[in-house]
């Protein structure tokens, strides 16, 4: 994919010094032809600006491992930033004294850049004297987290940028546990990226060098479709895309031999394609994003919809109802996914867990089934930790990603699509639905309203609009949201009830709680409001209510942060 022009007209003056320096030094290194003319050319044309964008802030290691617009540069994903980090992950491993002979796991979706970056992964690895096990084709992300533990590897790497919009791609990085890594590994990374020199590279005709075979996926895909077969077959009727990702054939292959015939597909987003054109943002939690899948079953008269997002490691769902389609916030197919699975959490080491900015719903059901809740920072590399020497039996977050099977120490789409049917199923042979239990579970547990918001920023000063604006609110906390006094305000940088220090704040009501954190992966401030009610009958009443006044507190902070408005300090 060609580094996106410069099309606005650049004052052309000197670049200070010290930033040609280190532009240059960067070319020097850089192996991309195309990516030296660019930033060639944005020197050429004195755009210190533009050039100030690419070099200010390297990317970093964020929530879900590096993620960035791809172009040339550190603050972008390319095949030197690529190379550089994978030279860091060389260097990581050889602190923590591991066995190169067990190998790297090595995977990509298929977006823009990711086989040009894959093929950086594979190379640096092979010339440093890492093992390579390398995914035969594009493939869900969270595949490469099940082949780390199958193989027994060291480590994990997958090309991917998830749901991020169409230019950016990433990279994530998998422990020898199979999970996501956690700081300090993350700085060690870092720090080997930046003190790397130049990369002896390796060639696939190395011995060290193997093509994951059938046997291993077959494996994944045996075990879950066992787990989460109808007998017989099921009649249930569902409509399914994976918005232009690899999770496609798999998904629909699994959902097949699992036993569910009826499955139609939105044949316009089944092939992967990384210019998603039918998408505005390629992540099902977006408004519109299963607009055709939703068509596709009225079409099939299918009540369930159900979505991976473009590496599969995430399900969006939507479900039939009196007053139409309702798309499932995460929570909500969290609270479905638990009420599910809680039942097999029957050991003295199961553990089910979340993260701080999801509903506290599910904390109250394990406490009535006498299973242990972990409460975790955000982030799935947070979650599959959880259960520390135990295991980890069913995880979350609002973002909809789910953990249902220990098989994976990472969210997986694919595998959440096979559970959430065969709960429609087995519901279905009862005469009831998805809606059905959500209202059951809010008359056990109390209504749980959640509501969230992101505002997202673009333009030169973004980082700087955000940063403030978040600062602003942690430094000059509201006494009072939505006519309700604040009982404790919560910086969670300083740590907060047993949780590692993060950047985010917390609120807490009387009856309600807010979270306020910078996104890490997106220019995003996001906020995520639940309030909650005793349980009722009147469940209806209740919730509206509910609804209403999370709403109205978001309103109040969407105010207060002023993000809506153009930057005072870009020209009119």
């Amino acid at each position: 994919m060609t580094d996106p022009a410069v099309t606005r007209s650049a004052e052309t003056h000197e670049v200070r010094p010290e930033l040609v320096e280190r532009v240059r030094e960067w070319i020097a290194a850089d192996p991309d032809a195309e990516d030296r003319d660019t930033l060639e050319r944005l020197v050429a044309a004195g755009d210190e600006e533009e050039l100030d964008r690419r070099f200010a802030h390297p990317l970093e290691f964020g929530t879900a491992g590096l993620r960035g617009p791809e172009m040339a540069g550190p603050a972008g994903m390319n095949r030197l930033s690529v190379r550089r980090t994978t030279q860091g992950v060389v260097a990581w491993l050889a602190a923590t004294g591991a066995d190169l002979e067990r190998g790297v796991v090595v995977g990509r979706d298929a977006r823009h850049g990711s086989e040009r970056f894959n093929d950086e992964v594979v190379r640096v690895l092979l010339g440093a004297g890492v093992v390579v096990w390398e995914m035969p084709r594009p493939l869900p992300t969270p595949l490469v987290s099940y082949a780390v533990r199958a193989l027994g590897a060291v480590a994990g790497i997958m090309i991917t940028a998830s749901h991020n919009p169409p230019l950016d791609n990433g990279y994530k990085l998998y422990g020898p546990d199979a999970s996501q890594i956690i700081p300090p590994h993350d700085a060690t990374v870092q720090d080997g990226a930046r003190r790397a020199g130049p990369a002896i590279l390796g060639d696939r005709d190395d011995p060290r060098h193997h093509v994951i075979g059938a046997p291993v996926l077959d494996a994944y895909r045996d075990h879950l479709v066992a787990r989460f077969a109808v007998p017989g077959g099921s009649d249930l009727a569902v409509a399914y895309t994976p918005l232009h990702g690899v999770g496609g054939r798999l998904a629909t292959e699994m959902l097949a031999a699992a036993g569910f015939s009826r499955v139609a597909v939105v044949e316009s987003q089944f092939v992967p394609d990384p210019a998603f054109p039918t998408l505005v943002f390629p992540n099902p939690e977006e408004p519109g994003a299963l607009d055709l899948a939703m068509a596709r079953a009225d079409e099939v008269g299918a009540d369930l919809v159900i979505a991976n997002d473009p590496d599969a490691d995430r399900l969006g769902a939507a479900v039939r109802g009196p007053a139409g389609w309702r798309v499932l916030l995460g929570d909500e197919i969290g609270w479905l996914l638990g009420s599910h699975l809680l039942a097999t959490a029957t050991g003295p080491d199961d553990v089910v867990a979340t993260s701080v900015v999801s509903s506290t719903m599910l904390a109250a059901m394990a406490e009535r089934a006498g299973v242990r809740c972990v409460t975790t920072l955000t982030g799935f590399k947070w979650i599959a930790k959880a259960a520390g020497t135990g295991v980890l039996r069913f995880g979350y977050e609002e973002a909809l990603g789910f953990a249902v099977d220990p098989l994976v120490a990472d969210k997986d789409g694919v595998s959440a699509a096979l559970a959430l049917c065969r709960l429609a199923h087995d519901l279905a042979r009862e005469g009831r639905t998805l809606l059905d239990r959500l209202d059951d579970l809010e008359r056990d547990y109390g209504v749980h309203a959640i509501d969230h918001r992101s505002w997202r920023v673009e333009g030169d000063h973004a980082r700087e609009r955000l940063r403030d604006a978040y600062e602003g609110l942690r430094d000059a906390p509201p006494s009072v949201v939505g006519a309700a006094t604040v009982r404790e305000v919560a910086d969670l940088a300083r740590g907060w009830r047993g949780l590692p220090p993060t950047t985010g704040l917390v609120l807490v009501l009387d009856d309600a709680r807010v979270v306020v954190r910078p996104s890490g992966t997106e220019p995003k401030l996001k906020a995520y409001v639940e309030v909650t009610a005793a349980p009722s009958l009147a469940l209806v009443e209740h919730r509206a209510a509910a609804h209403v006044r999370a709403a109205a507190i978001l309103d109040e902070l969407s105010e207060r942060l002023d993000l809506s408005s153009p930057d005072p300090r870009s020209p009119a």
